[in-house]
């Protein structure tokens, strides 16, 4: 059981809403392994909040935070520093508070592409690459899919602004990179000529979501890949009914929270620990 003493340290995860959220019981499942003094708590803050809430690490001297959906851009406001993938990506998924300056970083896009190569087995080189979501999630795989090798990329969302600024990024960060926004009607065709399927929105979170792309143009040489990790949505359910390899977002979770924890502890993290805890959920 773990105990919470007048020395213990505290990290959590902030968003709105919060309440699906399994990175807690991943978290302290893994402190109590290793006997780490630190406890793991999730905050659901509001967006007019937000501000004071990450402000507030300083004040109540909390070690850690994640950031999840809807705050992983507008947080970088409200930081100190901004180090490492954080600052390419242009996202942040995990602050640390060192000795009062409040430093941010993103392990949403090394966890995305571990994930992708160890729990999916596919190899990044080459591939044609359809992206649904602009958002934090999309910019981090976005970005690091960009570095790492893929032939074309085309970006898809409903928001139009995200869609366009995450296609200016990627092409500022990285010059060379064949990456392109598309519209609806362009959808079928970029589907049926890609490697990798990638759905980095909420869609398919809660019951009765539609599929983000139409089920039949699902063919039998595309990967998908669903970083949603607290159901099993159409996407998957479609993908796995015609035999397409297909990984949900929760091995994305793990390895993310994994160097996030080294982050805030300075320990490697205990990988099976924290798998067992959230499959077992």
């Amino acid at each position: 059981m773990l105990k919470i003493k007048g020395t213990t340290k505290i990290v959590g995860i902030i968003g709105y809403p919060i309440r699906h959220t399994l990175s807690p019981l991943m978290h302290n499942s893994a402190f109590m392994h290793i006997g780490l003094d630190y406890v793991y708590i999730p905050m659901e803050v509001q967006p007019l909040d937000l501000k004071r809430a990450v402000q507030s690490m300083k004040y109540l001297n909390i070690t850690g935070i994640n950031v999840t959906v809807p705050y992983k851009e507008e947080v970088i406001s409200y930081l100190d520093e901004i180090l490492t993938d954080a600052r390419t990506i242009g996202a942040v998924n995990t602050i640390h508070n060192s000795n009062g300056r409040l430093l941010g970083y993103n392990t949403d896009g090394e966890g995305f592409i571990s994930s992708l190569r160890n729990d999916g087995k596919v190899k990044t080189e080459g591939k044609r690459v359809v992206l649904f979501g602009a958002g934090g999630v999309g910019r981090a795989i976005g970005t690091k899919l960009a570095g790492a090798g893929i032939s074309v990329m085309h970006i898809y969302d409903i928001d139009l602004n995200k869609q366009g600024s995450l296609t200016k990024h990627i092409k500022k960060t990285y010059p060379k990179s064949n990456v392109c926004a598309i519209q609806a009607s362009e959808l079928k065709e970029a589907v049926r000529n890609a490697d990798v399927l990638i759905n980095a929105t909420p869609i398919g979170m809660h019951r009765g979501d539609p599929c983000v792309v139409e089920p039949k143009l699902l063919h039998k040489k595309l990967f998908v890949f669903d970083a949603v990790y607290n159901t099993e949505t159409r996407l998957l359910k479609e993908a796995r009914k015609r035999g397409i390899g297909a990984i949900n977002g929760l091995g994305m979770l793990i390895y993310q929270g994994a160097l996030s924890f080294k982050i805030w502890t300075g320990r490697e993290a205990p990988l099976e620990i924290m798998k067992k805890a959230v499959i077992k959920r």
